[in-house]
């Protein structure tokens, strides 16, 4: 069984081939600038050419791309975007227009003038025309994906809060890191580029959705000095957003969310500390920008380890608590900490897709028995 696995982020976009058939440690991997990078290369591009820009496509990651396109429109220069690419950059249209960008139909990008920029969380062309080159089949059973959705939160409501509402809110329906994986037709509706991502894939292979951040939780699990404790802590520091699960293996006793280049090592080691302790507010970490905490059970209780959780780091950003005093431990699942996500993912698609559990789970070689409530 082949399952392409594939985690968006904001600098990378992670792809991970599995292959049920080899050890999990032979597993094909490619580590690629992210889809809004790639698309902010394409808009300066444009930009320094004095080249109009023609945004198509559908919903996908901002940051980069977005941060792009404020420079060209700084530059005096004209920028065109169909409705599904313009909700890129806010969910509210006539918020995107004020920016300075022209909203336009398909038929009328069609017909402009300048430089077309497609956005896509995926491209599943570029990923098997990598894979051809190495003479590797793009033929694939299943397709995991992952990215982190703000979600379309209503006129006038924190994108910051709304984001959080879904935590607290997936969290309450079943406490279990897996219940943030979807089948397609279940991704809720204000997940709006959850369902873009996963209709990139179209009708290629079955696909399962799972966001990042419990993707590289449930991809840290699976490293033995992590999985094996009763207790962890697992902080994955993104490019650009930090998630804090405090666990007892898949199940959630809380949480906290930041965006990570709002925080510098001693906040993470603050945050962290409160939050193992019970002792970190929502506020705290709202009002310096982030998203927010929850606790699943009683704030007060706190940490029931008199030797602390073991505290697992991963994430392209783990370097920024190289010799904190939390004594983190860098957790390498199957070896490798750059696709922890992907590791989740396959997790994700296993409990999803049950025909395809036990021969995704044998292949990981983790014992889900240990790790689960």
């Amino acid at each position: 069984m082949r399952i392409l696995a594939v985690d968006v982020g904001t600098g990378t976009q992670d792809i991970l081939l599995f292959d049920s058939e080899q050890p999990v440690e032979n597993a094909l991997q490619l580590i690629m600038p992210s889809p809004t990078q790639i698309a902010a290369g394409r808009i300066r591009r444009a930009t320094s050419a004095n080249r109009p820009v023609v945004l198509t496509g559908v919903i996908a990651g901002g940051g980069p791309c977005h941060w792009a396109l404020g420079d060209h429109l700084r530059a005096g220069l004209s920028a065109y975007a169909t409705p599904d690419a313009a909700a890129t950059f806010d969910d509210d249209l006539d918020a995107v227009q004020q920016m300075g960008v022209t909203v336009i139909s398909a038929d009328e990008a069609a017909r402009a003038d300048g430089e077309r920029v497609p956005l896509r969380d995926l491209d599943l062309d570029a990923i098997r025309s990598a894979l051809s080159a190495f003479d590797v089949s793009g033929n694939f059973d299943g397709i995991a994906v992952g990215c982190l959705d703000h979600g379309a939160a209503p006129p006038g409501y924190s994108d910051r809060l709304f984001r959080f509402d879904h935590l607290r809110r997936v969290v309450d329906r079943r406490n279990d890191l897996r219940e943030f994986a979807y089948l397609p037709e279940d991704l809720p509706e204000y997940l709006t580029r959850a369902r873009a991502l996963v209709s990139c894939v179209g009708g290629d292979a079955p696909v399962v959705f799972l966001d990042t951040g419990p993707a590289a939780a449930l991809g840290a699990l699976q490293d033995p000095l992590v999985g094996d404790r009763d207790e962890q802590l697992v902080l994955n520091l993104g490019n650009m957003h930090a998630l804090a699960f405090h666990l007892h293996g898949t199940q959630i006793i809380s949480l906290y969310e930041h965006h990570t280049g709002e925080m510098a090592p001693p906040q993470i080691e603050d945050f962290t500390s409160r939050l193992l302790a019970g002792r970190l507010p929502h506020e705290d970490v709202f009002n310096s920008k982030g998203h927010g905490v929850y606790y699943a059970g009683d704030p007060g209780a706190g940490s029931k380890n008199p030797d602390r959780p073991v505290i697992a780091v991963t994430g392209p950003q783990r370097g920024k608590l190289r010799g904190s005093r939390l004594n983190p431990y860098f957790a390498v699942p199957h070896g490798d900490m750059m696709v922890s996500g992907c590791f989740g993912l396959l997790w994700a698609f296993a409990e999803k897709r049950g025909e395809a559990r036990e021969e995704i789970i044998a292949g990981l070689g983790i014992s889900v028995s240990n790790l689960t409530s």
